[in-house]
C-alpha cells in the first residue's frame, strides 16, 4: 500500500486498486469480442481516442480505493464535489471516522506563521499572496491557544460523564484532522484531480489532488495522461 503524507499530518494511502490501463482498453474491446494482454501502441491509440471523444463507460470499470487523513475543512470540499458535481458516475463511496465514537486525541492543522494567506483582491473566495511572517507568527500562536482550550474542555467533558457526540462540539472543528475511506472509479478520481487541480481551487485540497494523481498514476499511467486536463506544472508545483 503506497501512502504520500500531505500537509503537516495529514496522508493519502491508496488501500486498494482494481484494474489498470489494461482494464480500459479490454473494457472498450469487447464491444468487438476482442481482447488485449498487454498495453502496446494501438492500445494507447485507444484510450487517447476514448478520453478525447468522451467515451466515459470504459474508465468506469477501474476503482480506487484511498484512506485520506485530513483537515476537516479539506474532507468538507472533498465531501460537496463527491454530492454535488456532475461527473455522471454513481461508482463512489464515503465511509468517515466519528466522534460520536472514538475518543482518540484530536489532532489538528495548524499552518506554520509562512502559510497563511492574504484574503484575494478581486474574489470573494480562494487566497492571495503571504501575509508577512510577523503577522503570521502571530496567528498561529492564536490558532495553537484556540486548540489548547477548546481541547481542555473537550477532555474536561469528557471526564464529566458527557457523552463523546455532544463533548466534541468543544473541539475547534474546521482544522480537526478526520479520516475516510474514498472509493471511485478512475474517472471518478480524474475528474476529483481536474477539478481540484484548478487554480481557483483551495490550496489545501490542491495538496491532496496531487497526492492522488501521484498515487494512482502508478497503475494508470496512460488514462491519467489523458483525463487529467490540468497542467503538468499544476501538478508538479
Amino acid at each position: 500500500m503506497r501512502k504520500i503524507d500531505v500537509l503537516d499530518k495529514g496522508y493519502v494511502r491508496l488501500v486498494d486498486v482494481m484494474g489498470g490501463d489494461l482494464s480500459v482498453v479490454n473494457s472498450a474491446r469487447v464491444s468487438y469480442d476482442k481482447e488485449s494482454f498487454e498495453i502496446d501502441e494501438k492500445d494507447e491509440k485507444l484510450i487517447r481516442f476514448l478520453a478525447k471523444h468522451d467515451h466515459s463507460s470504459p474508465f468506469r470499470h477501474s476503482i480506487l480505493q484511498f484512506e485520506m487523513y485530513a483537515p476537516l475543512m479539506v474532507a468538507r470540499q472533498h465531501w460537496k464535489y463527491i454530492v454535488g458535481s456532475d461527473h455522471r458516475d454513481p461508482f463512489t463511496a464515503w465511509n468517515e471516522s466519528s466522534r460520536r465514537y472514538i475518543t482518540e486525541n484530536a489532532v489538528f492543522y495548524v499552518p506554520s506563521p509562512t502559510e497563511w494567506r492574504s484574503a484575494p483582491e478581486n474574489s470573494k473566495q480562494g487566497s492571495g499572496k503571504p501575509v508577512n511572517k510577523h503577522l503570521g507568527l502571530h496567528l498561529t500562536e492564536d490558532l495553537m491557544k484556540l486548540i489548547d482550550m477548546g481541547t481542555m474542555m473537550y477532555e474536561r467533558a469528557m471526564a464529566n460523564g458527557v457523552c463523546a457526540e455532544q463533548a466534541r462540539l468543544f473541539l475547534p472543528a474546521y482544522g480537526l484532522y478526520v479520516r475516510y475511506y474514498w472509493t471511485g472509479s478512475l474517472q471518478s478520481v480524474a475528474h476529483f484531480i481536474n477539478q481540484r487541480l484548478a487554480d481557483d481551487a483551495q490550496k489545501e485540497i490542491q495538496e491532496y489532488a496531487k497526492a492522488v494523481y501521484e498515487l494512482a498514476k502508478e497503475d494508470f499511467p496512460v488514462s491519467l495522461d489523458e483525463l487529467v486536463k490540468t497542467t503538468k506544472d499544476a501538478i508538479a508545483s
